[in-house]
């Protein structure tokens, strides 16, 4: 039961760990995804989904780079929106958060 907990949450996080690495600098997917996998584990087959959907949802902008080793990669950064949906759900992420830890660890009412 607790793998199926920490497989929710997870998922629950994704797309804000997702805008919070993109808030701090343009990446290509496979970076954002190397970067999730060491963090929190997440799954490289998770990211190429959401990435779409970010895009599909003009929450992410995209442009392609030369790389000397290969084709052009695909670099995303955060649109307006996204920098809003960022704001938004770091917010809620934080008021959440703190509910469940003063519960979990004590001094709830």
């Amino acid at each position: 039961m607790p793998e199926a907990i920490e497989i929710q949450l997870k998922k629950g996080a994704l797309e804000l760990c997702v805008l919070a690495l993109l808030a701090q600098r343009d990446s290509y997917a496979y970076e954002i995804a190397s970067t999730l996998a060491d963090a929190i584990g997440m799954g490289e087959g998770t990211i190429y989904p959401l990435m779409r959907r970010l895009q599909a949802e003009r929450l992410v902008e995209t442009y392609l780079v030369e790389s000397p080793a290969g084709p052009p990669r695909k670099y995303y950064r955060l649109a307006e929106a996204g920098k809003q949906s960022f704001s938004t759900q770091k917010d809620a992420w934080t008021s959440f958060s703190g509910a469940v830890n003063q519960i979990v660890f004590g001094g709830a009412k």
